[in-house]
């Protein structure tokens, strides 16, 4: 390990402690961390900052160094941010409806019922584990084949807009050229790799597990989870 590994670590868990149920932090989580009045300015930071981590650390596995000139660490902050008020909506959009689609149209009573509980643990305490369980699957089912690959895409597309750019923050506001960006992606990778592999394998599990969660822990495990795909999409591009 470098010197800048360990440093890194340490802003890392500098981070992450500020998540963790420490006494002295319950009042910043109640007043600002989870507190669904601030939802847009929380989701931005979670994402903005775990998820642009999770690219640094991609970066390092790939290429030993977690920045460079033309990286765009700010403008890639910027982009998670914006995906992760996005990516919150779409929680709230597909865990109400995804439940009322599988107990109106598959049969499975109780869905709705199951996901006001607070968790799987209250939900079984209730009667309705299985129901919830099968709630959060197809929560996760429908975020994934019908969300996650545009976002997947939409992601994609300003990576390479920011590199195309230089990584500078005038060129990222610059406007975006899909029309020259979208027929050049690597499709191969983003659909063999990216869809046909993270997706069923990896984002369906662990979005299940992700609606078995109370609602205000969803978004923060969400973007850890961000960290994971900045790992998954630095793999990808070796696979270029």
């Amino acid at each position: 390990m470098k010197k800048q590994d360990f440093a890194f670590a340490g802003l890392l868990l500098v981070i992450i402690l500020t998540f963790l149920p420490f006494d002295f932090l319950a009042d910043y989580h109640k007043d600002f961390l989870f507190n669904s009045k601030y939802w847009a300015a929380t989701s931005f930071l979670k994402f903005a900052i775990l998820a642009t981590l999770g690219e640094c650390i991609g970066l390092r596995i790939t290429k030993g160094i977690y920045s460079y000139k033309g990286f765009g660490l700010i403008p890639r902050a910027i982009v998670w941010g914006i995906l992760g008020v996005g990516i919150q909506i779409a929680f709230v959009v597909f865990s109400v409806g995804s439940p009322v689609v599988l107990e109106k149209f598959v049969g499975v009573n109780n869905s709705i019922a199951s996901m006001q509980q607070t968790d799987i643990l209250a939900a079984f305490e209730n009667n309705l584990g299985v129901e919830r369980l099968l709630s959060a699957f197809s929560i996760s089912i429908l975020l994934n084949l019908i969300f996650a690959p545009v976002f997947m895409t939409l992601h994609k597309i300003t990576d390479t807009h920011i590199i195309n750019n230089g990584g500078t923050v005038s060129g990222f506001l610059s406007p975006i050229k899909y029309k020259e960006i979208f027929p050049a992606l690597n499709w191969k990778v983003q659909w063999n790799f990216v869809f046909k592999k993270t997706i069923p394998f990896f984002w369906i599990p662990m979005h299940t597990i992700t609606f078995l969660l109370p609602g205000e822990y969803r978004i923060v495990f969400a973007a850890v989870l961000g960290v994971a795909l900045g790992i998954i999409l630095a793999i990808a591009n070796l696979k270029k």
